[in-house]
């Protein structure tokens, strides 16, 4: 089942999904399994709602997430434009960007989850038509191209040759496997061209890095 998303109806009360690098950008797609009862009833409320979902993610990510963790101030609230319900009773849904916000206060939690009141006016300009990014192309190209080799990650590049420049920075933004404070200073760009130029540096300073461990843990 799928609709398509309003892009004037913004929400007074928010529910959150903190989720540790996890990045929803206005106008990127992102796809996710919700089985935790709490996250369940969360998704139930918004389906009968606005459809609105903020994600945010835990200011630290060591903290385990079954709690209530500290989060960043800033998240982008997604709506919800496809659902289905599984046989065992999770829902798989698609969260359709909409527009970042500030956390103005938190409310007790609803059916487990929890609840913000959201401050909306300083990224208005995320509800307005997307233009091109000003940015060098070739340059994050080539660091993508050492980065995917280095992280052993496969592409289809002349699909991504072919991307929209705007497209082409939510997409990696979104989907590579950067560190969760990377994630969080994409969000938080003022711009498409500033998050254009941070992605390029982020891209190129990951390609120099020496490899590090990793936990394995994986959303």
């Amino acid at each position: 089942m799928s609709e398509r998303p309003g892009a004037t109806a913004l929400c007074e009360t928010l529910p959150i999904f903190p989720l540790a690098g996890v990045l929803l950008l206005p106008r990127g797609r992102l796809p996710l399994n919700i089985f935790e009862p709490r996250y369940l009833a969360m998704t139930r409320d918004a389906l009968a709602g606005d459809r609105l979902i903020g994600m945010v993610q835990p200011s630290d990510p060591n903290q385990p997430a079954a709690g209530n963790p500290p989060v960043y101030p800033t998240g982008c609230a997604g709506r919800i434009t496809a659902f289905s319900e599984t046989d065992d009773g999770r829902y798989l849904i698609t969260l359709t960007g909409l527009c970042r916000f500030r956390i103005r206060e938190e409310l007790p939690l609803q059916s487990g989850y929890r609840r913000v009141v959201p401050k909306w006016d300083e990224f208005a300009g995320d509800l307005r038509n997307p233009r091109e990014p000003e940015f060098d192309r070739e340059r994050l190209l080539r660091g993508l191209h050492a980065y995917f080799e280095k992280h052993r990650l496969q592409a289809d590049w002349d699909a991504i040759n072919a991307i929209p420049g705007e497209r082409l920075i939510t997409t990696l933004a979104m989907v590579c496997p950067f560190e969760p404070s990377e994630k969080q200073a994409l969000l938080e760009a003022p711009d498409i061209d500033e998050r254009a130029k941070l992605l390029t540096a982020i891209v190129e300073m990951a390609v120099m890095d020496t490899p590090r461990e990793t936990s394995g843990v994986r959303h």
